[in-house]
């Protein structure tokens, strides 16, 4: 579940929020200051999603990058029946 959150919806979610908060605290401080309130662009959620997605590539091409064993490397034992017990599959 941990890795769900860590590689799909973080990345996705994080420029959003970061953006969201950036907007609340620009419309907070308009308002105090008597300014024109500023809108929320859809241009600029659109970019924060694509911010997103990259990392959620980043994320995941990481990943994939840095854990595992290489092709070739180990060996596959099937499953078995040892002792009145089916052994799962596994590499050593």
């Amino acid at each position: 579940m941990s890795r769900l959150l860590i590689n799909y919806a973080l990345p996705l979610l994080l420029p959003l929020a970061v953006y969201v908060t950036y907007m609340w605290w620009r419309r907070g401080r308009a308002r105090k200051d008597g300014a024109d309130i500023p809108t929320v662009e859809r241009t600029h959620i659109f970019i924060s999603l694509i911010v997103g997605i990259v990392l959620m590539l980043a994320g995941l091409t990481w990943v994939a990058v840095s854990s595992g064993e290489g092709p070739g490397d180990g060996n596959y034992q099937s499953p078995r029946y040892e002792g009145g017990k089916i052994v799962p599959p596994s590499f050593k």
